[in-house]
Formats: structure tokens, sequence, C-alpha cells
């Protein structure tokens, strides 16, 4: 992925370590933090597709010291310089530039979200993030929290990797915010409360369906500005997306998959709208809930 030089967003907050350099050391252990073992396989859920058995499997096994209460960062100090977060800059800036002229075109704003490096654990508008639960978006404070650490869990872990699987993940949870503004997560949300399990879940199924074919056109419109893809680069991604199918985390973690428990899709389809919205480059063509074939 060719994106070094390329313009760095403004909207992000770097609450590393109090606010500076490089992310910390990598600890998934998340006992002792103040939210539970089981909080913590919770969000891992909702937010990024880590079935909740897989969490609790990675934390039974030992947690180590639990990481220390962040520090928020100087709004006056200067920007960290490392790779990593000028990565994580340069991304969200493309994101910026493909959803900015999609919402003009349909004769609105897109207002971009703000992202948020952290180390261990944050405070949030929707409750304690912890590191354990991967990249999430939080719709009350419109803000995409990441602790870096998660990139290295998906090589270590999930065998999948690279710079543009980790800008997929980004733009997935972008994907959410952009649901957040034109109104179908909170229709979503309220749907919910009047459904059985088995249909809220399906429900969370097509939002984040939803959420990876919205990625696949923010990639459709950031290769045609910038031409950033590599040979492999889409293939990553593909295999980033089918390592956190529902199917595939449960049989890792269970042995078993239970189709009506899925909360985000299995390997195959967040695959397929993926390449949906990367192929097609419209958003027109993400709308999962009126989809008779996820």
């Amino acid at each position: 992925m060719k994106w070094e030089g390329d313009r760095e967003s403004n909207n992000v907050e770097d609450n590393r370590g109090g606010g500076g350099g490089g992310g910390g050391g990598f600890n998934i252990g998340g006992r002792g933090i103040g939210i539970g073992t089981v909080a913590i396989a919770l969000v891992a859920s909702l937010f990024f597709g880590v079935d909740p058995g897989t969490v609790l499997g990675m934390l039974g096994g030992g947690g180590g010291p639990a990481p220390q209460v962040q520090q928020q960062r100087d709004p006056n100090a200067p920007q960290a310089t490392d790779r990593e977060s000028r990565f994580v800059r340069t991304v969200l800036a493309y994101t910026e530039d493909a959803w900015t002229p999609i919402f003009a075109s349909q004769g609105s704003t897109y207002r971009a979200p703000t992202l948020q490096l952290f180390e261990g654990r944050t405070q949030t508008a929707c409750g304690a993030g912890n590191a354990a639960s991967g990249p999430f978006y939080c719709p009350a404070d419109q803000k995409v929290y990441i602790d870096l650490s998660f990139f290295r869990l998906m090589e270590e872990r999930f065998k999948v990797g690279g710079e543009f699987a980790q800008a997929y993940v980004i733009a997935h949870e972008v994907g959410h915010h952009v649901q957040k503004l034109v109104g179908v997560s909170d229709q979503v949300n309220k749907a919910q409360a009047q459904a059985s399990e088995i249909e809220g879940n399906a429900l969370s199924v097509r939002l984040e369906l939803q959420a990876d074919c919205f990625a696949g056109v923010w990639a459709n419109k950031t290769q045609q500005k910038e031409a950033f893809l590599e040979q492999g680069d889409i293939e990553s991604a593909l295999a980033t997306a089918s390592a956190i199918g529902d199917d595939a985390l449960q049989k890792q973690s269970r042995g078993t998959v239970v189709p009506d428990s899925f909360t985000h899709g299995s390997s195959e389809q967040r695959v397929r709208w993926f390449k949906r919205g990367f192929e097609k480059g419209d958003v027109q063509q993400c709308n999962t809930f009126e989809a008779r074939q996820l």
C-alpha cells in the first residue's frame, strides 16, 4: 500500500501514554482494569466481530499486570511522528476525501469523525474502551477508537495483517460513522429494542455487512484518486474479512458454528460485501437491509 507523503488528517487524538511517541507494549490481559472479562468479550463481539468466546479464551491464559489508566494528551503537545500514527492519520484522510464528495453528490455535508489512539483502555461516551475489544466506533461521541496493539493481534492470533488490511479495519469503523450520519444505525437500534434476540442478531449482521461494503466503496474511491493499492493488498483485506467472520471465530473458539448467534456475518458474507463495494464503488449497492441473499 502506497501512502507515505499523502495528506494526513487533523482529526486524530493521540492519547497513547499521555501523548507522544509510538505505541506501547502489547497487553491483552483485561482482568483488574475495571470492566471485567465478560464485559470485554461483549465489547469485542459488538464492535469488531471478535466472538466473545474467543476473547474469553484469550483472557483466560493469564492476564499479567493491568494496564495503567492513561493520561489525556496535552492538546498543545506536538503531534507524534512515528510511522504508525502517520499511517492512521493518512488513512483517516483517505476516508474524508472519499466520503466528502459522496455526501456532496446527495446534497449533504460529511462530518468527519475524530479518531483516538489509545493504549490499554480509554473512557468514551459509550463506556470504557479496552484494547481487547479491537477498534470500535462510539456513536454517542462519533469517535473511532483504536489501540494499535490490535493490529499485532491480527497478525499473531488471526494470521492476517499488512497495512491495507489495517486500513480496511479503519474504513469499516468509519463505515459505522456513515451509518450514524444517515440514520441507519439509529433505526437498527430502535428495531432491535422491539425484536427477539435472533431477530436482533440478524439486524446486527446486516449493519456490519453494510459497513464492510462501505469499506469497499472507500477502497474503490481512494484507488481512483490516489492509486494507492499494490499487489496483494485486496487479498490481504479479503483474508482479514474471512478471518473475522462469525463462523470462523466460533469454529476456532468453540469447535461448532451457531448461525443464529451471528452478529457480524460469516466469512463468506463479509468477503462478498467488501468485494461488492470495491467492485461497484457505489453506496447504492450496499443496501444489505433489502438484500434477499447476504
